[in-house]
Order: C-alpha cells, then structure tokens, then sequence
C-alpha cells in the first residue's frame, strides 16, 4: 500500500515557517526544503523520514 506525499505539512513548512515565495518553493526538493530548516536552527526532518520519502518519491534522472 503506498503513502500519499505530506503535502500539506511540506507547503506549512516551506511558504509558512521558512517563508519562501511560491516559485522558490514549488523548484525545491525535499531534501533543500530540510536544508533550509537546518541552516535556520528550526527542526528538520529525521533522516529515517527523509529516507524513506526519497525512496518513495525519486527525484526523475
């Protein structure tokens, strides 16, 4: 059974806390979007979570 993608908390994340314009947030990927809360000192996703959305949601070659 597959997951669905926590689109709700990635947009919260991104446009609310990290306030990043839509365009900005829109070309980033999970893992800039985990960055950017680690260079802003706020929580970020575990490396378990990251992980297992990276397998679930391949970046396309």
């Amino acid at each position: 059974m597959s997951r669905r993608f926590p689109w709700a908390a990635y947009m919260a994340a991104g446009l609310g806390q990290l306030r990043l314009p839509p365009e900005a947030f829109w070309a980033a990927t999970p893992r800039e979007i985990a960055a950017a809360f680690a260079t802003t000192g706020r929580d970020t996703l575990s490396r378990n979570h990251l992980d297992d959305l990276l397998r679930r949601y391949p970046d396309k070659p």
